[in-house]
């Protein structure tokens, strides 16, 4: 166990006094991999955060449930009851037909007309606020909801959720394609980097395969390599998000304060950060691995 440990460190030192033996190119692409990754990696973190606050802006969904006219006390506490007990409800607010009828009056300018009506038009209402914000979820509720008895309409303001759906599936879809080609472009750049490095040790690989090395004890430097780039390039990815959100922040907070609000931008969780560092450590090892397979077979002992 301990030789095993052993080997694999001095691989791994082996692999970064390679990749530092020109300080300048390996610290350069390091940052070239940093900055591809933190390209869509900080357009996500920009995505979660414009989540937060647009939902903010377009307020909180809710569902207007009209009871019936015929609707009797005992139907309205029956109902407020079923409307508590609900696992996807966060509240519900009763409207008596009394309060609606106020309402209108104070926000139309129209009393005397109301005051002349024989008797209220309105119906008892409840609003519902649902826990969920997914326009499909509230689609779903709202057909639930109008079944419930004594119940005539249940009308849902969608048209809020699914703009915001659609603007953060585009968001999402975009993200996916830029982090797509950018994958691609750093693969390359281990697969290039790789390459040039077999063909710089060919003699010392001929010399490897003629004392009896296998391919796989040939090939670990090189996977270490691209791992270890990979992974340094995910740490300067990480640290160029973190800055320029601090950066960032410290601009919004006086734009947040203006408008009374403190609304501030969340860094990478820990999650997203350790996912980070494992998505370019193996992209790191990918790029390594196609390039070995490519160009170790053909550096063969004359």
């Amino acid at each position: 166990m301990r030789h095993t440990i052993a080997q694999h460190t001095g691989v791994l030192r082996t692999a970064l006094r390679r990749m530092f033996a020109s300080p300048l190119a390996g610290i350069l692409n390091i940052l070239v991999i940093g900055i591809a990754l933190s390209l869509p990696a900080g357009l996500y973190v920009l995505l979660h955060n414009a989540q937060g606050l647009l939902t903010q802006l377009s307020g909180t969904p809710q569902i207007s449930l009209f009871m019936s006219m015929e609707a009797k006390t005992d139907d309205v506490e029956h109902l407020r009851k079923q409307l508590a007990g609900h696992p996807a409800i966060a509240g519900a607010e009763f409207v008596s037909r009394a309060q609606a009828l106020e309402q209108l009056k104070q926000s139309t300018g129209l009393a005397d007309v109301i005051g002349g009506l024989k008797q209220n038009p309105l119906p008892d209402t409840f609003i519902v606020h649902p826990k969920q914000s997914d326009a499909q979820a509230l689609n779903q509720l709202s057909i639930e909801l109008a079944k419930l008895p004594k119940v005539e309409l249940a009308q849902l303001d969608s048209a809020w959720a699914y703009k915001l759906e659609a603007l953060l599936k585009f968001g999402r879809l975009a993200v996916l394609i830029l982090a797509s080609l950018l994958s691609l472009a750093l693969i390359a750049i281990t697969f290039n980097t790789i390459r040039l490095q077999i063909l710089t040790q060919r003699d010392e690989i001929e010399v490897s395969k003629l004392i009896g090395a296998t391919d796989g004890f040939i090939r670990r430097p090189f996977l270490y390599f691209g791992a270890t780039q990979g992974l340094l390039g995910g740490i300067a990815a990480w640290l160029i998000i973190t800055a320029s959100l601090r950066l960032l922040n410290g601009q919004l907070t006086a734009l947040t304060q203006l408008y009374a609000s403190q609304f501030a931008l969340h860094p990478l969780s820990p999650g997203d950060s350790l996912s980070l560092l494992l998505f370019s450590a193996y992209l790191g090892w990918l790029g390594a691995w196609l390039s070995v397979a490519r160009h170790l077979s053909q550096v063969e002992p004359r």
